[in-house]
This record gives C-alpha cells, sequence and structure tokens, in this order.
C-alpha cells in the first residue's frame, strides 16, 4: 500500500481517503443517501396526514412513537461512529478474551489479539475487514501488550444488529395489529346484529340460568367441578373459537350495564377497536426494560449454552399463560353469575371487576403481550442477521436442530398472538372495574381533558389560601370520571350525574 493512500498504488492496492476520492463518486453516494432518506421521511408525513384526516389520532400517535424509536436508532449510530475511536483506544488484557465466548477458540497458541478478534466473531468474524494494518487503536493497544476493547468490524456488526433488532419489532408489531385487527372486525356483524335486536319496550322474561348458552359454554361443560380441569379448558379454548357471539353478547351487556347504563345502543365494537388502537401506540414502542433484555441476551450468548433456543420458549410461554388467563377471566364470569343466581329476568349480564386479573391490574396483560412481541422479534432478527452475515454454517447459529425449532416457534408465536391473544385482550380487559377513555369520542375527550385541567387548577388556588369549598368533591368526583371511573353514565351526550355536556 503506498504511503498517504496517494497515487495509482493507493487507489489500487489500499482504501482511498476522502481526500483522494473523486468529487463525482462523493456526490452521487450523498445524493443516494439523501434521497433515500428524503423519501422515507415524506412517506412517514403522508401517512401522519392521511391518519390525521381519518381522525385516527390513536393510530397517529403510534406513528409519532415509530419516528421516536427511529430518532433514537440515529441517535445510537451517531455515537457509535463518532466514539469508535476512543473505544478501539480502550485496551484490556487478552486473558480477558478468554471467558464468555460465543464461539469456542480453536486448540493451539495464539496471539493476544487473534484470540481477542476471534471472542468477538458474534459480531465481526466472516465480514469484510474494516480495521486495517495501520489502524491506531491496534498499534496503541499493542505497544502495551493488550488488545482493544470492540474492534472496528465488531463495532459495525453491532450497530447494524440494533438496527435490524427496531426495525423487525415495528415491522413485526404492525403484522400483529393488523391479524388481529382483521379478526376483532369479523365481530362486527354480531355488534350491527345486536343493534337492530334492541327494541324500548323489550319483555322481561324469566329465565332459568343454565338455559343462557354462555352459562352452557363456560360454566356446565368441562371443568364445572374441578378447578384444574377448569383452567385446562381455558388453556384449550384459546386455540379454537376463542371469542363465541354469546361471549361477545354477555360482555357487551355487562360492560354496558356498569358503565353507560343510559345507552343500550352504545357501540361497544367501535369502543373496542378505539381503545385497541390506544393500545397499540405501547406496543410498538421499545422501552427501556426490553434494551436491558437484549443486553442481558447478548450476555448469555455463550458457546455451548444453547442460550438462543432456550429463551425462544419464555415468549411461547408467557404467550399462552396470557392466553389461558383470558380465557378463565370469561370463565370466572359465567361462574359468578351461575352460582349467585338461579334464575334471571331478563337478560344475563355479568358484573366486569378489576379482581379477575394479575394484581387487580388488567393492563399488566399488555405489558406481557409487549414483551412477547419483543422477544419474539429479537429471535427472528438475531436468526436472519446471522444468516446474511455468517452463513447458516456459522458457530453461533448453532445446529440444525436447535434452529428449526426456534423458527416454529416464532411462526407459532405470531399466528397465536395475532388471531387469538390480541383480540382475546381487546374484549377481555375491558371486563375491568373501569373504562378506557376511548370510550369518549375524541372532542369530547379534548374538552374534558381541558375541563379537569381547570378543575384541578381552580382546587390549588382555594387551598392554597386555606378557603374550604363545597365544590370541591365534586371536583374530585370529576377528575375521578374522567380518568375511568365508574360514575359516568354516557347517556348520548349525558353526563352520570344528569348534567348537559358541557360541548
Amino acid at each position: 500500500m503506498a504511503e498517504g493512500g496517494g497515487g495509482e498504488g493507493g487507489a489500487i492496492g489500499g482504501e482511498m481517503k476522502l481526500e483522494h476520492t473523486p468529487t463525482w463518486i462523493v456526490a452521487a453516494v450523498c445524493s443516494i443517501i439523501v434521497l433515500i432518506s428524503l423519501i422515507a421521511e415524506r412517506l412517514l408525513h403522508h401517512l401522519g396526514k392521511f391518519l390525521k384526516k381519518k381522525n385516527q389520532k390513536p393510530l397517529f400517535e403510534a406513528l409519532q412513537k415509530v419516528k421516536e424509536e427511529l430518532m433514537l436508532l440515529g441517535f445510537i449510530s451517531l455515537l457509535l461512529t463518532v466514539f469508535q475511536g476512543a473505544i478501539q483506544r480502550i485496551c484490556i488484557p487478552p486473558n480477558w478474551t478468554n471467558h464468555l465466548l460465543p464461539c469456542k477458540k480453536d486448540e493451539g497458541p495464539t496471539s493476544g489479539a487473534e484470540a481477542h478478534f476471534r471472542a468477538h466473531s458474534f459480531v465481526g468474524a466472516g465480514a469484510r475487514r474494516l480495521l486495517s494494518e495501520s489502524d491506531f487503536g491496534s498499534e496503541h493497544c499493542s505497544s502495551k501488550h493488550k488488545v482493544p476493547l470492540l474492534s472496528l468490524e465488531a463495532i459495525h456488526q453491532l450497530h447494524i444488529f440494533i438496527f435490524v433488532l427496531a426495525i423487525t419489532h415495528v415491522t413485526f408489531s404492525l403484522v400483529t395489529m393488523l391479524l388481529g385487527m382483521i379478526k376483532i372486525r369479523e365481530w362486527k356483524h354480531w355488534e350491527d346484529a345486536i343493534q337492530k335486536e334492541i327494541k324500548g319496550d323489550a319483555s322481561r322474561k324469566v329465565t332459568h340460568v343454565h338455559q343462557f348458552e354462555f352459562i352452557k359454554d363456560r360454566f356446565q361443560g368441562i371443568g364445572k367441578d374441578s378447578v384444574i380441569l377448569s383452567w385446562l379448558h381455558s388453556f384449550a379454548k384459546q386455540f379454537y373459537g376463542s371469542v363465541t357471539k354469546s361471549d361477545y353478547t354477555t360482555m357487551r351487556l355487562g360492560f354496558i350495564m356498569t358503565h353507560c347504563r343510559g345507552n343500550p345502543k352504545f357501540n361497544f365494537h367501535k369502543y373496542m377497536v378505539r381503545a385497541l388502537e390506544a393500545d397499540f401506540k405501547k406496543v410498538v414502542g421499545i422501552s427501556w426494560y426490553l434494551w436491558v433484555f437484549v443486553v442481558i441476551f447478548l450476555l448469555l450468548n455463550v458457546g455451548g449454552w444453547h442460550t438462543y433456543f432456550w429463551i425462544a420458549f419464555i415468549p411461547l410461554v408467557l404467550l399462552l399463560a396470557v392466553g389461558t388467563k383470558l380465557e378463565h377471566v370469561i370463565t370466572q364470569l359465567a361462574h359468578e353469575v351461575a352460582e349467585k343466581h338461579s334464575a334471571i329476568e331478563g337478560d344475563l349480564v355479568v358484573k366486569p371487576s378489576d379482581e379477575h386479573f394479575w394484581f387487580h391490574r388488567p393492563r399488566i396483560v399488555l405489558y406481557l403481550i409487549h414483551f412477547i412481541l419483543f422477544q419474539n422479534a429479537f429471535e427472528i432478527a438475531f436468526f436472519f442477521w446471522i444468516l446474511t452475515t455468517y452463513g447458516f454454517d456459522s458457530c453461533i447459529m448453532g445446529q440444525v436442530g436447535f434452529i428449526v425449532p426456534r423458527l416454529v416457534i416464532g411462526i407459532i408465536i405470531q399466528i397465536l398472538c395475532s388471531y387469538s391473544t390480541l383480540p382475546l385482550y381487546a374484549i377481555v380487559t375491558q371486563m375491568g372495574s373501569y373504562f378506557k377513555k376511548a370510550i369518549f369520542d375524541e372532542h369530547i375527550q379534548e374538552g374534558l381533558v381541558g375541563w379537569a385541567k381547570k378543575v384541578k387548577k381552580r382546587k390549588e388556588q382555594k387551598m392554597g389560601t386555606n378557603n374550604t369549598s363545597i365544590e370541591e368533591p365534586s371536583a374530585n368526583i370529576e377528575l375521578k370520571s374522567l380518568m375511568g371511573k365508574k360514575d359516568p353514565l354516557i347517556d348520548e351526550g349525558k353526563s352520570s350525574h344528569g348534567e348537559e355536556s358541557m360541548l
């Protein structure tokens, strides 16, 4: 290689520096990168305008969350690029690189640098070699008889993996949401049929509780007299007919009679879809604790442990547990009614309650689904990254007997979560003690938020002057109503206290 990279020798025998690179190459590469970036930015911008035009604020907020993740990725990329020189100048003893290796080293004497680069094969081996012979970091550490903390090639591949992981997670979340919404929209004809059947003066005949189809399916069948059989039935139920028409009709009526008794024609399906769209904003993001899991999994990727095979079962077990619990909540609702009543006048009404959920918090289910989708995306992203970077026969890829089950498990999780668990979550979590703000239309939500802020500010001003007011108890009630308590009874623009809506 010619010194300084100049002349024909520098252009042919080594890497061309920017100062010796033709300007048309620099301009062409920059133009392509800028063009691709602008196209992506414009597509996201127009998608956002389309969602706002269609009054899809929850999906618009989810899109904003995706933009935040992309901005975070850009910042990570910037940090890795700016500090790669500083990272290379961090030197460690060669024997430190002999522990927790993703691939077992070959027997025989090797130099410290060779051992180190082999130790980092999970992010560097098999790809093009970015570290040149004149690399300052390598020479700096070699003069001290040490090795760099991380090679330039390792930093490059780690950068790519983080980007692939984030893109895969967002893509898988979108696919899961779309497939789940397709399944949920199949229930719309049930809602339409119920709306047509509702009459103002419906006869309230007395019916034996065991004659209701909901009770027949959920109480009189398998598991009536055995808790174990009841849980086993709930486990199997998530794989076929997870939600039937009788389930939907009963839970819909239970929700309306608890939260909006004055409006029997309340569109429960529309509310459920809006609530799920609002929750999607949480699912599509990558929270800090998910990045912690990524670091832990990378740490445990030790040769011979087959870590990525065993962790593939974590999201599968969690998904099955979540599906079983959601099915069991429906069963519990049936048991409560069947055990308290022998006959019922009118329609069967169940009582929503947070007590049916883990730790009395329905939202825990959403966090578990978030983790499941991310962990599954991590498995798939890691597989394809290794496959495209190092090949199928790489030591990190593992044996075929460990690879195929991981892929099968990933596909099962994606299908089951899309067509069973997510629709179950959408309807069953409405059986909690409180409703979600999606029960209000968009303009009413904005009005209530402003109203609550004014009430809170007025309350703080009164407390600051140490004056008591009879309006304070009502202010607390109004704030609780906004937060989703059971006080408001939505009746076509009227509040729970019978007052006309402010809007």
